[in-house]
C-alpha cells in the first residue's frame, strides 16, 4: 500500500476518517550520535548497544544521508517544529525562543484530526501549548527524580510536579511512564494519536539509570584512530578550539568532567577519560533502548503496533571522541550526522536502505503528510520524505544535491567557532568565520576565518583538509558556487553583516 493513497485532507479540515489515518510516534533522543546505534555500523555496533532501535530499522526504513542544520538542542529542536532553518525560524541559539504560534507542527496536526501530545525534554522556553497533553522538563532537567512542567491549574512556568523521591527515578524511565500512561488513558480514542516521547538522555553528563552502572564494566570501549592522530585536520596551531577527551583543551576536557586523576600521563589521562565517557553514554543509550522496548511492548499488545509509524530520531549527532573532540556543533560528520529510521509495515518495505540528502528541516512536511495534509504551509523551507519512502529509497530527480548547515553560537560553551558550510554525497566544505553576529550568548572572540574541505570518498573520518591542495581547486570553485547558490535560495545571505560578506567575495 502507498502512503499517497491514505493522504486525503488538508491542513485546514480534516475530512478522512480516522481508522483511515496511522497514529505517529516519534522518538527523539538528545545526542544520540548516529554511530552510537548498531544499525548504523561503525566501531560500537559490536557492543550491541541499541537492540531495539536495531529491530526499527530491521523492520522499516533506515536513512544513511540525514543531517541536522544546527548542532545544538533549542535550534535543533525550532527547526522540527517549523520545517526552517535557524536563520528563518529566528531560533539560532540556546538563548533564543519560538512562540507557540510558530509550533507548525503541532497546529497541523491538530488541524488533521490528531489527539496530540508532547512528552520529555522541551528545551524551547515557551509552553508547548498547541499540543492537546503535555508534560515536559523545565529547560535541560534533571536525570534522577525530574520535575516537569504540566498543563494545569497553575500557568507556565510554576505549573510543576516532581516524579520519583527516594527510589531515584531516572528521566528515561519517568517519560516512558508518562507516555505509556497518556496513551492507556487517551481523552479521544476515536482520533488518531501523535506523541512527541522525548528523551532526555544520553546528553551529558551521561548520568545512567542505577540498573547499568556495570553495563560493559570490564570491556574495553574501542577508540577512534583520530583520538590519537590528529592529520590534517583542522586548524594545526589551534589547540583550543574544540572541547576535547585528554588535556589538549586545557581550559575544559572530559577528563575534568569524568573526574581523572590529574597526576596520570598525558595519554593515560585520555585513555582513562575516553572509557568511562563512552561507557556512562552507552549506559544513558541502553536506558533509552530498554524504553522503546516498553512502548513496543504497549502498543504490540493494544494491536496498534503495525497502525502505527515509528520514527526514531535524535536532535543532532555528537563527537565520541573522534579528532578528540566531545560534545557537538562541529559540521563535522560525528556531530552533524542524525540517526533517522522509520517503521510502517503497511508502506515501507523492512530493510529499506536511503541514501538521498535529508535534513531535519524535511521532517515537519513529511510527518504532516503522514497525517493526511495536502497543502503544506508555505513557511516550511524541507520537503517532505514520502516521495522516497514510497519508492523503497528513490529520490525525486529534484532532490537536493547539497545539505546547508550554520552554527552561531561563537566560542560559547565548547569553544567552536562560529560556522557554516555545504555537504554533498561526497564532499564538504566550511568556512569558520568566528565573529558573534547578532547571535544570543555567542562570545565577542574573534578568529582568523580559515576553510576546510573534505573529499569524504577517499576520507570519510575527515582526516585531511584539502582546501590548499591544487588538485582540488576546481572542486573548490564549485563547491563555493553550490554554498553562495544555496544561501541565496534559502534566503541566508547575510546582507546584513558586511565583515561576513567580505570574507566570501
Amino acid at each position: 500500500m502507498k502512503i499517497g493513497l491514505t493522504l486525503a485532507i488538508s491542513f485546514i479540515a480534516a475530512t478522512t476518517q480516522a481508522a483511515d489515518k496511522p497514529n505517529i510516534l516519534y522518538i527523539m533522543s538528545d545526542d544520540h550520535a548516529a554511530h552510537g546505534i548498531g544499525a548504523y555500523g561503525g566501531r560500537l555496533a559490536a557492543m550491541n548497544p541499541t537492540p531495539t532501535i536495531d529491530r526499527l530499522a530491521q523492520e522499516g526504513a533506515i536513512f544513511r544521508n540525514a543531517f541536522c542544520i544546527n548542532s545544538i538542542c533549542t535550534p535543533s529542536r525550532a527547526s522540527v517544529l517549523t520545517g526552517q532553518y535557524s536563520h528563518t525560524s529566528g531560533v539560532k541559539t540556546l538563548s533564543d525562543k519560538l512562540p507557540p504560534e510558530r509550533h507548525t507542527l503541532a497546529h497541523g496536526m491538530n488541524a488533521a484530526g490528531y489527539e496530540t501530545a508532547m512528552i520529555g525534554k522541551w528545551h524551547l522556553k515557551v509552553e508547548p501549548s498547541a499540543f492537546d497533553f503535555y508534560t515536559v522538563l523545565p529547560g535541560q532537567g534533571a536525570y534522577f527524580n525530574p520535575t516537569f512542567r504540566v498543563r494545569g491549574p497553575h500557568s507556565w512556568p510554576k505549573n510543576t510536579i516532581t516524579v520519583g523521591g527516594y527510589d531515584s527515578k531516572h528521566s528515561s524511565d519517568a517519560i516512558t511512564d508518562i507516555s505509556l500512561k497518556w496513551l492507556k488513558n487517551r481523552k479521544e480514542k476515536d482520533k488518531p494519536f501523535f506523541l512527541m516521547h522525548h528523551f532526555k538522555a544520553p546528553h551529558d553528563n551521561f548520568e545512567n539509570a542505577e540498573r547499568y552502572d556495570f553495563l560493559w564494566e570490564n570491556t574495553a570501549i574501542p577508540e577512534p584512530e583520530s583520538l590519537w592522530v590528529r592529520g590534517n585536520h583542522g586548524p594545526q596551531d589551534r589547540d583550543q578550539y574544540g572541547t576535547s577527551v585528554g588535556k589538549r583543551n586545557s581550559r575544559r576536557n572530559m577528563g575534568d568532567h569524568m573526574f581523572i586523576d590529574d597526576a596520570l600521563t598525558t595519554a593515560e589521562y585520555k585513555r582513562e577519560a575516553y572509557q568511562r565517557y563512552l561507557k556512562k553514554f552507552l549506559r544513558c543509550v541502553r536506558g533509552v533502548d530498554d524504553n522503546i522496548a516498553r512502548l513496543l511492548k504497549h502498543l504490540e499488545k493494544t494491536g496498534e503496533l503495525d497502525n502505527t509509524v515509528i520514527i526514531y530520531t535524535s536532535d543532532q549527532g555528537f563527537m565520541l571522541g573522534e579528532h578528540d573532540y566531545i560534545d557537538k556543533r562541529w559540521m563535522y560528520e560525528e556531530s552533524l550526522r542524525m540517526p533517522l529510521i522509520i517503521r510502517y509495515p503497511k508502506a515501507i518495505k523492512a530493510g529499506t536502505e536511503i541514501t538521498a540528502l535529508v535534513n531535519e528541516t524535511d521532517f515537519a512536511p513529511s510527518l504532516l503528510e503522514l497525517a493526511g495534509v495536502t497543502e503544506i504551509p508555505d513557511t516550511i523551507q524541507g520537503r517532505s520524505l514520502i516521495p522516497i519512502l514510497e519508492s523503497g529509497g528513490q529520490e525525486p530527480a529534484d532532490w537536493r544535491q547539497a545539505t546547508y548547515y550554520r552554527y552561531w553560537m561563537n566560542m560559547t560553551h565548547h569553544d567552536n567557532p562560529a560556522h557554516y558550510g555545504i555537504r554533498t554525497k561526497t564532499h564538504k566544505l566550511i568556512l569558520f568565520y568566528g565573529l558573534p553576529l547578532d547571535a544570543k550568548g555567542a562570545l565577542q572572540d574573534k578568529i582568523e576565518p580559515y576553510w576546510e574541505l573534505y573529499d569524504l570518498q577517499s576520507d570519510p573520518h575527515e582526516m585531511n583538509n584539502v582546501y590548499n591542495n591544487p588538485a582540488y581547486t576546481k572542486i573548490q570553485k564549485t563547491l563555493k558556487t553550490l554554498l553562495k547558490e544555496t544561501k541565496l535560495k534559502l534566503g541566508d545571505t547575510d546582507e546584513q553583516y558586511p565583515a561576513l560578506k567580505a570574507l566570501v567575495n
